[in-house]
């Protein structure tokens, strides 16, 4: 079936045995046959045990991607189409499908691929040589299987420009997939309109994962005076004003961002609560602290402070002191919402960063809810890299 063999040194492929998808380089023996990155190949034990299909690249450090666990499930254009059914079937249980992720890599055994549909448009990042070799196969399968449901689909564009691709010795790159169209997608979530700038907004163009944090949030908005502290396009700044907050600021460094947010505020009809201003949140915040401002509900989504490992330490830093300004500035019995998108600053390490700045800010907090990613985005257990977003609502007290 595929010739060429990876062998595990013995005691290894610890990741791959508890459930995971990746072999990294340190863990392979030998490689027999003749390969070319990105093909296909079997996976074996040391003492010849056959582990799984997978695609090779040996300029990555995760040298093996596994796709397919049983050595009668070889990676067709068969497989590939169930695969992408699969992943559908399971959108349709779980979440609103109108805008929502529909691959999410590793959690969809689609190693490397991640695929959002926003209305009727489709945008594919692609991060490993060998899924985007088959990436055009899975698409046309998506597509298919989107039809089947009576969704045409109006245009696919490609966000691979991530610098991951690089470790991959794969170049950046945007475009259409197809024949060009408007990138400007208008999608309604939690009841709030935005338009999406799939070609020129951050990543895949919206922030698909904080769709349930965000109705979460609408809750506790009422008549409210709202602080939306790293507002991007403003998604949490409307979700408190659709809600009937007094009154919303966001904040965002991005000028682009907070044009954009501006735009989605008058297209929701809330130009009059909701306001944006383009700043750097921690100047920003001990400004607003020494002005004797004070929020009903202060809420940060700031970015991830942290992309490795190493870097855990400082963006312990920076979480710590943005929370601890964002705490200063509620009011007694009001409401922090406060999270973390980066997978390296674990669950533990976050709670404990929350703990130290109320404990600076002399504030007591009542944890109200505690959220992870929406649905789309499943946790796969044994991967990792797929939990990565925590976020929380606590009720913030003085200290009595």
């Amino acid at each position: 079936m595929y010739h060429t063999i990876v062998t595990l040194k013995k005691g290894e492929g610890r990741t791959l045995k508890a459930g995971g998808a990746w072999v990294y380089d340190n863990e392979i023996a030998s490689i027999a046959g003749d390969f070319e990155n990105g093909d296909i190949v079997a996976v074996h034990d040391f003492d010849g045990y056959f582990m799984g299909y997978g695609f090779i690249n040996t300029s990555s450090k995760i040298t093996v991607r596994i796709m397919s666990r049983h050595k009668d499930h070889p990676i067709t254009e068969d497989f590939i189409k169930e695969r992408v059914r699969a992943a559908w079937e399971y959108r349709k249980q779980v979440i609103d499908t109108d805008s929502c992720r529909l691959i999410f890599g590793e959690a969809d055994w689609l190693p490397g691929l991640v695929v959002d549909k926003f209305s009727d448009v489709l945008v594919v990042e692609s991060l490993a040589l060998g899924i985007d070799r088959l990436k055009n196969l899975i698409l046309e399968a998506l597509v298919s299987v989107l039809k089947e449901d009576g969704i045409a689909v109006r245009g696919v564009y490609e966000r691979s420009d991530a610098k991951v691709r690089l470790q991959e010795g794969l170049p950046r790159y945007k475009g259409f997939i197809g024949e060009p169209f408007d990138t400007k997608v208008e999608i309604t979530e939690n009841g709030v309109k935005y338009v999406v700038d799939v070609q020129d907004g951050q990543k895949t163009g919206f922030f698909l994962d904080q769709k349930n944090n965000r109705a979460a949030v609408q809750k506790l908005c009422p008549g409210k005076k709202v602080l939306d502290c790293f507002t991007h396009t403003g998604s949490f700044a409307l979700n408190a004003g659709i809600a009937g907050a007094a009154s919303v600021l966001g904040v965002d460094a991005s000028e682009l961002g907070i044009r954009q947010a501006q735009e989605n505020a008058r297209r929701n009809g809330l130009e009059d609560r909701v306001s944006f201003l383009c700043a750097d949140v921690f100047d920003l915040l001990p400004s607003l602290e020494a002005q004797g401002e004070r929020y009903d509900v202060v809420i940060l989504d700031p970015p991830a402070f942290t992309k490795s490992r190493q870097a855990v330490r400082n963006a312990v830093k920076g979480y710590r002191e943005i929370n601890l300004r964002g705490l200063k500035l509620v009011r007694d019995g009001g409401f922090l919402a406060t999270c973390s998108c980066s997978h390296f600053m674990d669950p533990e390490l976050f709670a404990k960063t929350i703990r130290e700045a109320a404990r600076g800010a002399h504030k007591r907090l009542r944890q109200v809810e505690f959220h992870t990613q929406a649905p789309d985005h499943p946790i796969l257990w044994a991967a990792e890299e797929s939990y990565y977003l925590k976020f929380y609502i606590f009720q913030v007290c003085e200290e009595k």
